[in-house]
């Protein structure tokens, strides 16, 4: 379950998706706290493959309760890029990522699983797999030349905790891919694996 002080910031938006057909998930820092160790984190991380023709309803949707911006929106969609939300209530941020058109980003944005939300668990959102949020931080640790202690930290917790259900064959062709295999050798030896 993700922190119950990031659900009156993430679920409205959430609910707008579904409630318009946009196919999403959760990814970032809340990701791998569900797969891993939690963690607090300065903002959410959304994937969502949104269309030009749903920026006007999400707009006209969360406008009252968000800072959003139409235009930025649709830049990103153009660009595959990412905009953000930012909840005026709470003031936290929400980065939303349009998934790009590469074949890793295409299969890891279908291979997302559910888990609960909250406490009680009422409801369920979708969330990057253990294996993807483990090579998508992977691939920002290496981006970020290897200094990012908390992106590392993250691949760890996820590796510990999943161990026994990862999909390793999928994790070890993926990373060579990738060009992170060092990375995910090192990263399963020190989380003793």
């Amino acid at each position: 379950m993700i922190s119950s002080d990031w659900l009156p910031a993430i679920r409205p938006v959430l609910e707008a998706f579904r409630d318009l057909g946009v196919d999403y998930q959760i990814g970032g820092s809340l990701a791998s706290s569900v797969w891993g160790l939690p963690r607090s984190t300065q903002d959410a991380d959304l994937v969502a493959d949104l269309l030009p023709e749903q920026v006007a309803p999400l707009v006209a949707r969360l406008q009252e309760q968000y800072y959003i911006d139409g235009e930025m929106i649709r830049e990103a969609i153009r660009r595959h890029s990412s905009f953000n939300l930012l909840h005026l209530d709470t003031m936290l941020k929400i980065d939303v990522f349009i998934p790009g058109p590469s074949a890793f980003e295409k299969v890891s944005f279908y291979r997302a699983r559910p888990q609960w939300l909250g406490d009680p668990p009422t409801e369920q959102a979708l969330f990057t797999s253990p294996e993807d949020i483990i090579l998508h931080k992977l691939i920002g640790y290496k981006m970020g030349s290897e200094i990012s202690e908390r992106q590392w930290l993250d691949v760890l917790g996820v590796l510990k905790v999943q161990s026994s259900y990862l999909d390793a064959a999928y994790l070890r062709e993926w990373a060579e891919q990738l060009q992170v295999t060092d990375l995910l050798t090192r990263a399963w030896e020190e989380a003793g694996l």
